[in-house]
């Protein structure tokens, strides 16, 4: 029962400055709550630095952009498997399409989060995190951990 579950501000307050939480709290309620399974998965696999754990945290602040609903969200994971050229499409598509909106989101979310955190005051390396996040982790060990923990949580 998510919704029952409280939000550990202790947590994020240890990790975030005043400015960072604001960008946190921007967040929606399911979101925070990943974010935390995120940092907390990272935890359980061994030491985490001060970039990765703002990382964990505002790894996903880029979908803040724009509200993204429920029936966006299944849209984004059902219409690539079931018509990919389509998704495609609208993942390079307009702004102002509200249909092609969910895609740019959950492709530009990456980028987005990149600008708020710096804009906020994260370091680069939190930044560059945040930002490359859905890509390809190469050869750098925050970043695999990273994104296994966001797809495990």
């Amino acid at each position: 029962m998510a919704f029952a579950q409280p939000i550990d501000r202790a947590q994020v307050a240890r990790h975030l400055s005043p400015e960072l939480q604001q960008c946190f709290g921007r967040l929606r309620r399911s979101e925070q709550l990943h974010s935390l399974r995120v940092l907390r998965a990272l935890q359980a696999e061994g030491e985490v630095t001060p970039d990765l754990a703002v990382a964990a945290l505002l790894h996903d602040v880029g979908k803040t952009r724009w509200p993204f609903p429920l029936w966006q969200r299944v849209l984004v994971v059902l219409l690539p498997r079931l018509a990919p050229a389509l998704a495609g499409r609208l993942a390079r598509g307009s702004e102002t399409d509200p249909l092609a909106r969910p895609f740019l989101l959950s492709e530009q979310h990456p980028a987005w989060g990149a600008q708020l955190a710096r804009a906020a005051g994260a370091s680069e390396r939190a930044t560059w995190l945040i930002g490359q996040h859905a890509g390809d982790a190469g050869d750098d060990f925050d970043l695999a951990r990273l994104r296994a923990a966001d797809e495990r949580s």
